[in-house]
């Protein structure tokens, strides 16, 4: 019998996905969104990557490092599904694994290598903030693409089922923030368009928000009409918190 195995983290990604809610189940669904692959000592090397740059894609393999340990379960409810019907959790991209490993493919926008060290810049990762990589894979068309592959319960794309729109303090907040993130509308509106809440809570009205870049993204929802209500630094409610606790 084979193992245990121990896993090396080589690199560690840098997003705007601060916390699960709002990352796109799967890779590539938000074009706008991009991320950084630090490679870490001793990996960050030129030589680590040499030739990858003719690669337009790579197979990224993390950990997911935000579930906690030992939490699987042999069925799992896919998004897919509405949350609400069981499949196995090897027919799943769960992230409620016997091993939190999980894989993406992304697009390799530019390598930049210098003496701090080496960066790959990605186009369309579906990582959080913080994620530990463990390989880097370059993406082969020929054997990695397979058309007439069958696709079970998820045979096409998710649809974005969300009419974003941002309501007037959004929309001020976004002119302030145009030169310093000329990027962050398109992130919010596709991120938020395919639904941030939980499978089994849609067609549910309600408020909430998600921490996407430096910023708590408020929103309110009825039907499928999601109003960003307002773009909040984190920097003001950590202001806020500390006034409040203060005076007790």
């Amino acid at each position: 019998m084979a193992g245990p195995f121990e896993f090396v983290q080589i690199g560690v990604i840098h997003s705007c996905y601060k916390e699960k809610f709002a990352i796109p189940r799967q890779p590539g669904l938000v074009a706008a969104q991009t991320a950084t692959l630090e490679l870490l000592p001793p990996y960050n090397r030129a030589e680590a990557v040499k030739g990858l740059e003719g690669f337009s894609h790579i197979w990224v393999s993390f950990i997911f490092h935000a579930v906690a340990p030992g939490k699987w379960s042999a069925l799992v409810r896919p998004p897919r599904l509405g949350g609400n019907e069981r499949v196995g959790v090897f027919a799943s991209r769960s992230t409620h694994r016997p091993n939190p490993l999980g894989l993406s493919v992304v697009e390799l926008a530019a390598i930049e290598s210098s003496a701090d060290g080496v960066l790959l810049h990605l186009i369309g990762a579906d990582l959080l903030d913080g994620t530990p990589v463990v390989d880097i894979k370059p993406y082969i068309p020929y054997v990695d693409s397979i058309p007439d592959a069958r696709a079970g319960f998820a045979p096409a794309a998710p649809v974005a089922r969300m009419q974003v729109e941002f309501a007037a303090a959004a929309q001020e907040r976004l002119e302030r923030e145009r030169e310093r993130l000329p990027q962050l509308q398109q992130v919010i509106s596709e991120s938020l368009a395919y639904d941030p809440r939980p499978a089994y809570k849609a067609g549910a009205a309600g408020s909430g928000g998600v921490r996407l870049f430096d910023f708590d993204v408020r929103y309110a929802i009825t039907g499928t009409r999601l109003m960003v209500t307002a773009i909040v630094p984190l920097a003001d409610e950590w202001d806020k918190m500390n006034r409040l606790l203060a005076r007790e």
